[in-house]
Parts: C-alpha cells; structure tokens; sequence
C-alpha cells in the first residue's frame, strides 16, 4: 500500500514539474498548493525532486554553452575586426557627406540660375502676351519665328510661316514700313533655305561616297548569311523541315534585307536576327528634305539633275580600282564594297522617292558600271599567280552579283566573266601543281617501295588503288613494283579535282556541267602539267637506265589507275560516265606517251653507254697475230648489257625485247663504223682477228638469250653484216663473193662492195715506205697481186651501182 502511494507520489510530482516549466509564471501559484495540500511531507520530496530537475537543466544549460562556447568566441572576434572596418566606412561616408555638400552647392547655383531663365522666360511670355495685343507685335512675333525655324533646320515650316506670313498677315498690316521690308526679303529668305539645304544634300553625297564601303560590306555580309541560311534550309528541306523565310526591304519582297551601316554593325553577331531598314540606318533626310523644298518652290528639275549628274560623278570614282588591287583580297573586297554600297543607296533611292531618279537611270548606271567592273577584273585578275587568292576572288565575285541581283540588278554577265576567271584559277592551279609534281619526283628514290608490315601495305594501299594477287600472297616484308611518288602523284591529282572543284561551287550550275568542268580541268593537268614534268623529268641527265625502267613501271600503274580517277569524279558529282557528252580522261594517252619517251630515252642513253665502253677501245690495228682473247672494253660492255636487261626483265611488254635488239644493232653499227673510219689507215689480218673475236662474243652475247621472247637466232642477225664481211676477210674467200655478187643465195648477200673496198684499201700496200707486206715472199706477192685485182673489181661494183 506504501509503495503505490509512493508511485503514485512520485508520477503527480513529475506532472507538476512538466506543468511548472510547460506553463506561465503566473498560473504557478495553486499548483505550487496543491504540493502543501497534500501529504505533509510531500513538499520535501516535491523540492528534492525539484532539485534534480533543476541540477539536470544546468547540466544541460553548461553542455549547450559549452557547445556554443567557441562560436560566440568566434563571433566576437570577427565583431573586432568589424569594427576597424565600420570605422573606414565612417570615414567614406563623411567623406561622401562633404563632397555631397560641395556638389550640392554648385546644383544651389545652377537651380538659382534656372530660376532666373524662368523669371526670364515668365517675363517673356508676359511680353509675347502683350505684343499679342497689337497687330505689328503680332507680325513681328511671326517674323523672328520664321528666323527661329531656319535655325533649327525646319525649312519646310519656315516656307509654311513665310506663306502664312506673305498671304494672310502681311496684308493686314501691309501700310506699315517694317511689313513691307518684311516683304521684301522673302525671296531672299526663300533662297537662303535652297542654298543651306542643298549644302546639307553636298554633304550628304560627301558622307556616302567615303562610307559606301562600309555600306556595301554590310550588305554583302548580310547576302553571305543569306547563302548560308538557304543551305542550311536546302540541307533541313532534304530532311523533310523546311521553314520558308520572309524578306522585306522597305515593304518590298527582296532577297536581301536593308544595309546595316552603322559603325557598330561590325560588331553584332552573325546569328542576330534583326534586320535594319535603310531608313533606320543611313540619315536620308538631307535628300528628302532637299526635294521637297526644291518641289515646293517649283525648282524640282534642277534639283533631280543636279543629284543625278554628282552620281554618275561619284559612281566613274567608285569604279575606279587601286593600282595594287589584285595583291590582295582585301583589294577586291574594298573595290566590290564600294560597289555594293552605292547601288544599294541608289536602289534606296529609286523606292522610297518619287521620280529623283528612275529605273531607266539606274539601269544606265549599272549597265556603265557593269562593263567597267568586267574590265578590271579580267585586267587585274590576270595579275594574279596565286590559286587561294583567286578562289577568294571567285567567292568575293559571287556574293557580289548575289547581292546586287537581290536589289533587281542583272548580273549574267559576272557569271559569265567567272568562266574567265576559272579558266585564270586552271591555269595558277596546273601551275602549283607543276611545282608540286616536280618536287616529288625530285626527292623519289625511284626505286620499289618496300612494306614491312600489314599496316604499312594497307597505309599505301588506301593512298593507291593496287591490286595484285601475287604479291599479296607473299610474305611479309615484300616490295610493291611501284615507287613512292606513284601514291603521291595520285592523291596529288585528287588534292588538284578538289582544289577545282571549290571554283565550281556556288555558280549556280547543273551537276553535268560541273562534272564536265573537273574532266577538263583534270585532262588539262594531266595531258598538260603532269605530262611536261614527266617529259622533263625523263630528259633530265642525272635519271639513268635504272630510274628510267622504274618511271616506265610507275606509268603503267598510273595509267591503270585513271579508272579509279574517273570513279572518283563520278562520285563527288553523281553524273554517270554513260551519261552524253560526258568527258573522258586523257590519262591514258598521257602516260602512254611518257612511257614512250622514256623507252626512247632508254634506248639513247643505252647507246650513250654503248659509245663510252666503245671509246675505251684500244686496237694494235698493225698487229702481227691476235693473242686469242676478246678485247677487254668488249667483255666489260657485255658484262654490262647483261646485267642491264636483267633490270629490264621488269618492262611491261616488248620494251626489254625493243631495247636489247636496238644496243646490239647500235653495237653492230659502231663496231663497223670503227673498221671503216677514215682515219684508219692501215689494218693488219692480226687486227682483223682480233676483230673477229670481240664480234664472236657479241654473237654469244645475243645467242643467250639475255632477254627472253625472241625467236631462234632473232637477236644474231643484228651482227650478220659484220659476220659476213670478216668472214668474207678471214676466209679469203673473193671468188665465192664475186661469183655469187647480187645472187639471193649469196653467202655474202649482206656484205655491200663499197664496205669491202674500203676495208680491203686498208689492207693492200699504199706506200712503199709502210708496207705491211713488204716481207712477204713470193706467195704473199702473189696474195698482193689478188688484193688489187679484187680492189679493181670492186671497184667496178661500186661504180656500177652508182651509175
């Protein structure tokens, strides 16, 4: 029973506690009573309890200051360093205060003087009241308003006042002296206000005559973002959003909108939407104003002539170009600007006045200018060396005529100068690219390009179309036939089809023309450029048989890979080669013809070589007896013709077969030449041996087949004249020669008499102080004795033949 009171004790204290801090002070008097109305010692276990709950809030109280401690130590802290600062603001503001007042001084001034002018202004309107009162007051009063309004400009009032004055006034007062004075000078008024306006006109066509420049740079920066807005609508329209846009100059439907001339156009943003009218930006009221007053005092047609004749002046000095315009591009872009901006003034003009000028005018104008623009263009572009710049002019030459046919002006004819022009950018390009390909066939190795890895062999293959199955079949590393100028001479050509075909964009021209533009401008690189570096480079003395035998290969390769040209071209313009009238590529002819020249080059410089072994021959020709061995300089050029031709076992075609047979020809033909040259004298039959057995290797030489493809003894019979004829010597065999002499089963069918005498001449006894048989015994008499009989009878042969 105890314990439950004590509970129950313990939970009705803890109710009042939570009552006592839960509730206002003032309403914690009866529950304090409550405490010492219950159990008598109640209140002393109430303030026990108290007294914990109490030491429990300070316990908490210090944990909570402790906690904030630190912040409110922080807190002041920065409220110190605060208060330096409060103080320099203190200072600011007392010294803003002071200068406040100082200025507020001089406002006190100023204020003081506008009350003045207010006193001063009350007083004249009290004065105007009065003058009111009187009718020369009155007219007096319209008289300095007439000179107030030519002061500010406002003519067209002054005119209405000096009306108003000279037709309702005027009359009324008109017994007064200081009304007919008035009187008197408006006329001369009248004539003062044509004479200030049109001096504001002459500065007007000053102004717009330095600033046409600008004017037509912004118009023609404007016609730019038009051209690339249309292609992003052309490229949006294929992809099924096209939004049609609207374009309006001066309430006309027009290509271009307005000019944008204000100096600080240059700096707005191309994407800007806002299109400016001319009126918001170039002032015309000194023309507006100048008509009309020229209008209202009946003096029009002068007025229009006057303007008309300073614009024909003014328009002869705009297409007047800069000695040095065709240096640079900004030359041009200043000459079209100038251009631009006064066709666009004047095409102002024509809509927003009625009859300055018309149509007819303008047109005459632009037809004088047209003729003149063509002039300098096709003088100056003529100047020009550089493709870029003349791409640039192309470009400059299109937003040009875009720009003015937007205004309504015809410009056909500049399309067609660009024809010109791209015939002068052909020819700066083939002239570029003349340098290019010189430079690579300089620094070509002309040797095959070798390919170490897959990845190399793919580098070039994505560079040149090639394709053989057998070297692809070979292991790696392999060398491809071709040297590295070929894939740089073929994506060289590619470079020269997209450098072309910039020109040919935005000329408003079908795919099938512009396909036909490239062909012929790459034909004329071809057949052309390419061509000429070839031939000169193939005529260079310092390109040997071995790089000779490679450009032959790198022709062939080329010459196969114009069909991958032909593709190439197809491509960027969509226009099917089966299409008519479509241009072929002369690639094929061009590298056939180089090919050629080098085969003709090789088989020269062949025979060049040929020459300087022969040079080296060093005949006893008075030797008694052959020691039984060719001659040295023989062996070493049989040495090296074989290993030449096997350099050319590598020719396409009959090229190797071609040049074998035309050195042993030459070699023939030089070995005779040296038996029958006139400074030879004397030939021993030891020399003649000796002779014999340097042809008999040359024979040998041809005999073994040193380039394959020739049938049986093909490659001999290029010594059978001189076979016959040293047979004819070695053997003796006179009789046999002359009995069958003429006879088509002849043994010595090739051995001409003439080549015969002179040979044998050289053998008989032509002087008895040299006589190569003057030791013979009676059988070489004898032998002496049959060399002149056949020299006699040879000589009957010769002479027949002759006759």
């Amino acid at each position: 029973m105890a314990e439950n009171e004590t509970l129950e004790c313990i939970t009705e204290h803890e109710r009042i506690l939570q009552e006592i801090e839960s509730t206002d002070t003032a309403c914690v008097g009866p529950t304090l009573r409550s405490i010492y109305d219950d159990q008598p010692n109640a209140h002393k276990r109430f303030m026990e309890k108290l007294d914990a709950r109490i030491r429990n809030h300070d316990r908490e109280i210090e944990k909570m200051c402790n906690f904030h401690h630190q912040g409110f130590v922080d807190a002041i802290t920065e409220l110190l360093k605060v208060r330096a600062d409060a103080e320099k603001l203190m200072g600011q503001v007392t010294d803003t205060n002071r200068r406040l007042q100082e200025a507020g001084r001089e406002v006190t001034a100023q204020t003081e003087e506008v009350i003045r002018c207010r006193i001063q202004q009350r007083n004249m309107a009290t004065t105007v009241e009065k003058l009111q009162l009187c009718i020369p007051g009155t007219t007096q009063g319209h008289n300095f308003h007439i000179i107030c309004t030519i002061c500010l400009c406002r003519y067209y009032a002054a005119l209405k006042t000096m009306e108003q004055l000279e037709k309702v006034y005027i009359p009324r007062v008109s017994q007064y002296r200081f009304c007919q004075i008035m009187a008197e000078n408006l006329p001369r008024l009248r004539e003062e206000i044509k004479e200030i306006s049109m001096s504001d006109l002459k500065d007007f066509l000053e102004s717009i005559r330095k600033h046409s420049d600008k004017v037509g740079e912004t118009a023609m920066r404007q016609a730019q973002q038009h051209r690339t807005f249309n292609s992003a609508v052309a490229k949006q329209a294929c992809m099924g959003h096209y939004t049609k846009p609207v374009y309006s100059l001066n309430g006309r439907t027009h290509t271009h909108n307005g000019l944008m001339m204000d100096d600080d156009t240059g700096d707005e943003e191309e994407g800007d939407e806002e299109v400016l009218t001319a009126q918001d930006l170039v002032d015309f009221s000194p023309v507006y104003r100048c008509l009309h007053i020229y209008t209202v005092l009946g003096d029009r047609e002068t007025f229009e002539n006057y303007y008309r004749k300073q614009r024909k002046k003014q328009a002869r000095l705009v297409l007047q170009p800069q000695a040095n315009m065709h240096e640079t591009v900004e030359g041009y872009r200043r000459y079209f600007n100038q251009i631009v901006g006064f066709f666009v003034v004047e095409d102002h003009i024509l809509h927003a006045t009625q009859g300055l000028v018309t149509r007819a005018f303008t047109d005459e104008l632009w037809n004088m200018a047209l003729s003149k623009i063509i002039a300098v263009l096709r003088t100056h572009s003529s100047y020009c060396d550089d493709p870029d710049l003349v791409l640039e002019l192309k470009n400059l030459i299109v937003i040009f005529a875009d720009t003015l046919q937007g205004y309504g002006f015809p410009v056909n004819r500049l399309f067609d100068l660009l024809f010109e022009v791209r015939d002068q950018y052909n020819e700066t390009l083939l002239k570029k690219w003349a340098l290019v390909f010189r430079e690579i066939f300089e620094l070509d190795n002309y040797s095959p390009i070798p390919v170490e890895t897959e990845e190399e062999y793919k580098l070039v293959v994505s560079r040149f179309p090639f394709h053989d199955a057998e070297i692809e079949k070979q292991d790696f590393p392999k060398k491809l036939p071709m040297s590295q100028s070929v894939p740089q001479i073929y994506t060289q050509v590619k470079e020269f089809i997209y450098a072309s075909l910039k020109f040919s964009e935005s000329l408003h021209r079908s795919s099938t023309e512009i396909d036909d533009m490239l062909r012929k401008s790459t034909n004329l690189l071809l057949t052309r450029t390419l061509s000429s570096c070839l031939q000169n480079l193939i005529k260079k003395p310092h390109i040997g048989l071995t790089e000779l035998v490679q450009i032959i290969i790198n022709t062939t390769h080329l010459e196969q890979a114009c069909r991958y040209l032909e593709e190439f071209i197809t491509n960027i313009t969509n226009v099917l080669p089966e299409t008519v009238h479509t241009t072929r590529l002369y690639g094929l002819s061009t590298f056939k013809d180089a090919r050629h020249a080098a085969e003709g080059e090789i088989y020269t410089k062949l025979n060049q070589k040929i020459d300087e072994f022969i040079q080296l021959a060093d005949y006893e020709w008075g030797m008694a007896e052959s020691d039984g061995r060719a001659s040295g300089y023989l062996m070493d050029l049989i040495n090296f013709l074989r290993s030449t031709f096997q350099v050319f076992t590598h020719l396409p075609g009959k090229v190797a077969q071609t040049a074998c047979m035309s050195a042993c020809k030459h070699l023939s033909t030089s070995l005779m030449q040296m038996l029958l040259d006139t400074e030879l004298k004397q030939i021993s039959m030891g020399a003649i041996q000796q002779f014999n057995l340097d042809v008999i290797q040359c024979e040998l030489f041809a005999s073994s087949e040193p380039v394959p493809g020739f049938q049986g003894d093909t490659l001999q019979l290029a010594f059978i004249d001189l076979r016959q004829l040293l047979d004819l010597f070695m053997v003796w065999d006179w009789s046999t020669y002359l009995a069958d002499y003429g006879q088509p089963t002849s043994k010595y069918l090739r051995v001409n008499p003439a080549t015969a005498l002179a040979l044998l001449e050289k053998m008989k006894d032509t002087s008895k102080k040299n006589n190569i048989f003057s030791q013979f015994r009676k059988n070489d008499r004898d032998k002496q004795k049959l060399i002149e009989t056949v020299v006699k009878q040879l000589r009957s042969l010769v002479n027949g033949m002759s006759s």
